[in-house]
């Protein structure tokens, strides 16, 4: 049977650079052409060094039309189709953004520095809405707040939200230190849809169960409401042909970390992980298709990652 192998787009961030050296970049990844094209290189001199973090480079990834839009650290970009900056947005409780999400003209960003999340109106080109986590005596909880007052949170990054995904029936997000999926529903409740390993990345409801990068165990897993798993291993590569290998910085990403998820139709799933690599696996055969390696500097690791609307 033919198949029709989908074309990518995707963030890289780079751990540890200095002032002047790559952050990373966006990549557009054809596995049909087996074509890979680098359309940014983030190592502007106008980069607000101190501003982006410790993983410097850009990460969640969403389309509205024919706009691009892509999180930095405490940014929200705007691109055309060419991957000409348009505008960007900042917002005092936007800190160590990971991921994004669109819903209608919405978007929703994870502000990790404030363990909360943000609504970005399309339309009014606003931040329009918070809403904090918190955890007072063992249950989850949180309130809302406005991001455009000064009446918000106090930066805050015990649970480290990296992850939301939103759809019909509320928000889901995560963090590495929620050791759960949770949802918030839209009377502002927050519950646990189901636990997750600690370190866990990108996870997101999917057919009829959970998909997520099992971080810790350098393996994607798909877990279904019946039971039944599929877990594959990220890919890892002879350590004498990794790049900056042993470089002595704790914020350096490991080879086979994954981070980096986007389910393809209902049968594949493309996953990237360190040094920058994008696996496509098919979750009803249990097998790997195939991987794209970008650059075996290990401390270039792939973060956003999203199919790619455009016929070119």
């Amino acid at each position: 049977m033919n198949i029709q192998l989908p074309k990518l787009i995707a963030t890289s961030v780079v751990r540890g650079t200095q002032q002047g050296e790559s952050h990373g970049g966006v990549y557009t990844v054809d596995f049909e052409e087996r074509e890979v094209v680098q359309h940014v290189d983030w190592n502007a001199s106008g980069i607000d060094f101190e501003g982006r973090g410790a993983d410097r480079g850009l990460r969640g990834i969403e389309f509205n039309g024919e706009d691009i839009f892509i999180a930095a650290s405490d940014e929200l970009f705007r691109y055309d189709r060419s991957f000409q900056i348009q505008d960007s947005h900042r917002n005092r409780y936007l800190k160590h953004c990971h991921e994004i999400c669109r819903m209608e003209q919405t978007l929703f960003l994870t502000s990790t520095g404030f363990d909360s999340l943000l609504a970005f109106d399309l339309k009014s080109e606003q931040y329009v809405w918070g809403f904090h986590l918190q955890k007072p005596y063992d249950a989850w909880g949180g309130h809302t707040f406005d991001p455009r007052s000064n009446m918000g949170p106090r930066p805050v990054n015990t649970f480290h939200i990296n992850m939301v995904h939103v759809d019909q029936t509320g928000i889901y997000f995560s963090g590495l230190h929620t050791h759960a999926l949770l949802h918030l529903d839209s009377k502002m409740q927050v519950s646990e849809v189901c636990s997750l390993p600690a370190g866990a990345h990108n996870a997101r409801p999917y057919r009829d169960g959970l998909l997520f990068n099992d971080t810790e165990s350098d393996c994607v897993r798909y877990a279904g409401r019946d039971g039944g798993t599929v877990a594959f291993r990220i890919e890892t590569y002879d350590p004498n042909e990794i790049e900056f290998a042993g470089v002595d910085d704790s914020r350096v990403a490991r080879q086979g970390f994954g981070r980096g998820l986007c389910p393809v139709g209902e049968s594949f799933v493309a996953g990237g992980s360190s040094p920058s690599t994008i696996s496509l696996y098919d979750l009803d055969r249990s097998q790997k298709v195939g991987s794209v390696n970008l650059t075996m500097d290990i401390r270039n690791a792939i973060h956003g990652l999203e199919i790619w609307p455009f016929d070119d």
